[in-house]
């Protein structure tokens, strides 16, 4: 089986989307743009990410035991474009607060989560970081969604 075949297999899932954030060791925020995000138990509240091994992000949420997860609202598409990028400082102009663990929290997204690291898995080329949720909020909006290698948005039946 293909890679592309693969991933165009999986895009017929339709995802939310996250930016995951951390705090990196010279104390600047890094973040990244996900949708492998899911809730995993309610008791404890768990939720995972996973990480390919490549990405900066992974290394701050391992040493630091700490990530964010902020659910990105309809209008938030270029703000996930912008963390999907590489090579440029996704924060650069960016508004944002520490939370109560100092993840870098976004403004005005749908809901956030703040979690400590419990657990990790080695899967193929990603980390699987399985995360206990320590603090969260969420505010009324509709998600920005991704299918089929495309932004969508959610329409009420």
């Amino acid at each position: 089986m293909a890679p592309r075949e693969f991933r165009s297999v999986c895009g017929k899932f339709a995802t939310g989307i996250t930016i995951a954030t951390a705090v990196g060791s010279d104390g600047e925020p890094q973040g990244l743009t996900v949708n492998s995000f899911t809730s995993v138990s309610l008791d404890p509240p768990l939720v995972l990410i996973c990480l390919d091994h490549r990405v900066r992000l992974l290394e701050p949420c391992l040493q630091g035991g700490y990530f964010g997860i902020n659910i990105l609202s309809e209008h938030q598409e270029a703000l996930s474009c912008r963390f999907a990028q590489s090579g440029i400082d996704r924060f650069a102009g960016v508004e944002w607060s520490p939370g109560q663990t100092g993840v870098p929290l976004l403004p005005e997204v749908l809901a956030t989560l703040e979690c400590r690291v419990v657990q990790t898995l080695t899967a193929g080329d990603h980390t699987i970081l399985i995360g206990e949720v320590l603090h969260l909020a969420c505010r009324d909006g509709k998600p920005l969604a991704y299918f089929g290698g495309a932004y969508s948005r959610v329409q009420p039946l």
